[in-house]
């Protein structure tokens, strides 16, 4: 593994939005953020006092942004924390090999509001109707009915991030979220880059089962969902 994709890994959203998702970026030097109607995520390089006020200014007033961090800073007056979570940075090792099933299809524009449903009943971490903008979608439907998902999310040099991974609760055990990982993974892995993801550290059965596909913490976030004052 480079070194420098260990470090940028580091500040995930920074380096996604100064670099592959440079496009899709809001802000300057000291603190940037996606669009938010694609994603409410927002960073700053470092977490310097004038950074993290540059943070502040990038949204409106009553509007909200999701930071990642590892260690605790103080907030600006004008940013109100509303509630946070551990999440726990995965890597997998190795490439992971490509699969194939006749089952899973790519997801487009017109399946965005059947996708966010989805994520909201299971809550696999943040989403929205654009989701899409940030890199493919595939899902695999039953009946009619998306009943699983993945896709992927920031993009690093070197990496990218494997998201959105969830399964209806009626059709989970019947391994199709395991399916969707080892897709997606599969795809990223053939471009010659690495995967990696994030989980809540709550979700103790999802982590088991990605150390066993292969994957191994590399740190562990606080995500933070702040309201601009």
């Amino acid at each position: 593994m480079p070194e420098a994709v260990l470090a940028d890994l580091a500040r995930p959203i920074w380096t996604s939005l100064t670099t592959r998702h440079a496009a899709l970026a809001e802000g300057g030097p000291s603190a940037l953020r996606y669009r938010p109607e694609t994603s409410l995520f927002a960073a700053t390089p470092d977490d310097e006092p004038e950074q993290l006020s540059a943070l502040a200014a990038l949204a409106a007033p009553g509007e909200e942004m999701l930071v990642l961090r590892e260690a605790e800073a103080p907030l600006p007056a004008d940013l109100t924390l509303l509630s946070g979570a551990s999440v726990v940075q995965m890597l997998a090792e190795d490439a992971v090999p490509i699969v194939e099933d006749a089952r899973i299809e790519r997801l487009g524009a017109m399946d965005a509001a059947e996708m966010l449903a989805l994520a909201e009943a299971t809550k696999p971490g943040p989403f929205t109707l654009r989701s899409q903008d940030l890199g493919p979608f595939w899902g695999i439907r039953s009946e009619g009915r998306l009943v699983a998902m993945a896709g992927t999310r920031m993009a690093i040099p070197g990496a990218t991030e494997l998201s959105g991974l969830c399964t209806r609760p009626d059709m989970q055990g019947r391994g199709l979220g395991q399916l969707m990982l080892r897709f997606v993974a599969g795809r990223i892995s053939s471009r010659g880059e690495r995967v990696f993801l994030h989980v809540f550290a709550s979700n103790t059965r999802a982590i088991a089962l990605y150390e066993t596909l292969g994957f191994r913490r590399t740190r562990q976030f606080e995500v933070l969902r702040l309201r601009r004052e």
